[in-house]
């Protein structure tokens, strides 16, 4: 099978062909069509981090079709998604032709997306629905006032911001590059677009009230500011952390706001979210939106790109075609 494979700790990725007997493990076989990008998969390719276990296929996403089956819920034929779960981290991933994974967090793509539209909705959009559905679950409804997306230009944040808009939030979007995918922001639904600056920098424990509810892709200052500005019984969703890992925030906006922080965890998702979730994927996204978004590599391009989506230069999704 053809590869890309993480070879050592610190080393960028190496595009091979190698035996797929001595290299893979699984209870379910795959003939893997698509994989995509992610800000996770850059870290990984470039050796710049996530991967757990040498020699490694990268590719937190892994999207085929089924060839054979130990578990009763798959059958040959089957076209199936797989999102985070430890591939492309410590088990191999959806880089290669060829894949063999556990059962337990399979999801049989909905067929009115298809394996190339599952790629592109990807770890991304699978992370933002889970996002949604957070804030759903924490009571958050369009009647009771704006909700802010960060990161809003990335993967994750494109996504988010199209389905909120799609269940009628108001969505305020920010972004570090306002200047130059301003229009883009807009045609995803975004009301407003605001410079990241705004929030990027240390602030004040408690602010004005504005946010309804937030999805944070950013971390750090940023979400610490998210959260003295979330209204009186908000919710914010946590699902990155470009900006850092630490929360240099107070315990202010939780006692005497009642804010609700939450977080959207994609590799451990048990399988009934993860049903919960392509489920409404395939219900609530605009595929046109989806289709404008992204943009379609082969396994020989990852390795360029995963340095421009390092820089913040990727907008929206990057499918990854394994056999182009």
């Amino acid at each position: 099978m053809r590869a890309l494979i993480v070879p050592n700790k610190g080393e960028p990725a190496e595009l091979r062909e190698v035996n797929e007997d001595e290299l893979l493990t699984g209870e379910v076989e795959l003939d893997v069509t698509h994989s995509s990008l992610n800000y996770k998969d850059g870290l990984a390719v470039t050796g710049r981090g996530i991967v757990q276990a040498y020699p490694l296929v990268a590719g937190i996403d892994i999207v085929g079709t089924v060839t054979a089956s130990a578990s009763e819920r798959f059958a040959p034929g089957d076209v199936v998604v797989l999102n985070g779960d430890r591939v492309g981290e410590s088990l191999h991933g959806g880089f290669a032709t060829r894949a063999r994974v556990r059962p337990d967090a399979l999801v049989h793509v909905p067929e009115k997306l298809g394996a190339a539209r599952a790629a592109a909705i990807g770890t991304a959009g699978f992370t933002a629905m889970i996002a949604v559905l957070a804030l759903e679950d924490q009571g958050v409804t369009p009647q009771d006032g704006e909700v802010l997306v960060t990161g809003a230009a990335g993967g994750v944040g494109s996504i988010a911001l199209s389905l909120l808009a799609g269940r009628g939030f108001t969505v305020v979007a920010s972004s570090g590059r306002k200047g130059t995918q301003g229009d883009y922001l807009a045609q995803l639904g975004a009301s407003e677009v605001i410079d990241r600056a705004e929030l990027g920098e240390p602030g004040k424990p408690l602010q004005s009230q504005r946010w309804a509810g937030a999805i944070d892709s950013v971390g750090s200052h940023t979400l610490a500011n998210v959260l003295a500005q979330t209204k009186y019984g908000g919710a914010v969703a946590a699902c990155g952390m470009v900006q850092g890992i630490g929360l240099p925030a107070s315990v202010l906006p939780f006692i005497l706001r009642s804010v609700t922080l939450t977080g959207a965890n994609s590799v451990d998702a048990p399988l009934e979210l993860r049903e919960r979730a392509w489920a409404a994927l395939a219900e609530e996204l605009d595929l046109d939106v989806l289709y404008g978004m992204s943009e379609t590599i082969g396994l020989d391009e990852v390795l360029p790109t995963a340095e421009r989506i390092l820089a913040g230069e990727v907008r929206g999704r990057t499918v990854v075609d394994v056999n182009r």
